[in-house]
């Protein structure tokens, strides 16, 4: 099954795809991971990427399709995947599923986690990093043992700039703007499955999976 999660910062896309491509034995594809991954071990792809990085832009559609299409030619990759972080944009699903097309294959759903804002703010503005190992922690739903302190490793516990309230806010205004387009996008193309993430983790968990058992 091959499947794109969309949904704002804070549905919980990429906890959620973790958990699935586990019980599914396919591949979670994570857009951000990828790319840190092709800069660190140096492909042409890595150091194409890192050259618009070093000067402060966002690396290109086609840069990142091309690190995608590299990616989805792996070994793990063939019995299926969930896209997390990509296409963002109507020109990247277009891009997405050309490439797809040349590769003789297309996408079976789009999946977006619906969460709305107040539950949004209160996950992503609890949210708590250890600096050293970058274990995540939740002040109310997934506290350390020891406040501020890692469980792993001891390492402090930090929150992030873009997870404090006016920044959240900033940044679903930002999605808001940017992807609404897209979700019409897939609707109109009969793709589009809607799935509530302002649920208990567990419950869109088990909505998820029974999803994906009927895509089998």
């Amino acid at each position: 099954m091959k499947v794109v999660f969309l949904g704002p910062p804070g549905a919980g896309k990429g906890t959620q795809a973790v958990d699935l491509a586990r019980e599914f034995g396919i591949a979670h594809i994570s857009t951000g991971d990828m790319l840190r991954s092709e800069i660190k071990a140096g492909t042409e792809l890595g150091k194409l990427a890192q050259s618009y990085i070093d000067d402060g832009n966002l690396v290109p559609d086609e840069v990142a399709v091309d690190i995608i299409r590299h990616r989805l030619e792996k070994d793990d990759a063939r019995n299926g995947y969930i896209l997390d972080g990509f296409p963002r944009t109507v020109p990247q699903a277009e891009m997405l599923e050309k490439m797809l097309d040349e590769m003789g294959t297309a996408l079976d759903r789009a999946i977006y986690l619906e969460a709305s804002e107040p539950v949004i703010i209160a996950r992503l503005s609890g949210r708590r990093i250890c600096r050293e190992c970058g274990k995540i922690y939740h002040i109310e739903n997934m506290p350390s043992r020891s406040a501020g302190i890692c469980d792993l490793c001891g390492g402090e516990l930090y929150q992030r700039p873009d997870d404090q309230e006016d920044a959240i806010r900033q940044r679903l205004r930002v999605y808001k703007e940017k992807t609404a387009d897209l979700i019409q996008w897939y609707y109109d193309k009969n793709l589009l499955t809607r799935v509530d993430a302002d649920i208990l983790r567990e419950d869109t968990y088990k909505e998820l999976s029974e999803l994906f058992k009927e895509l089998q």
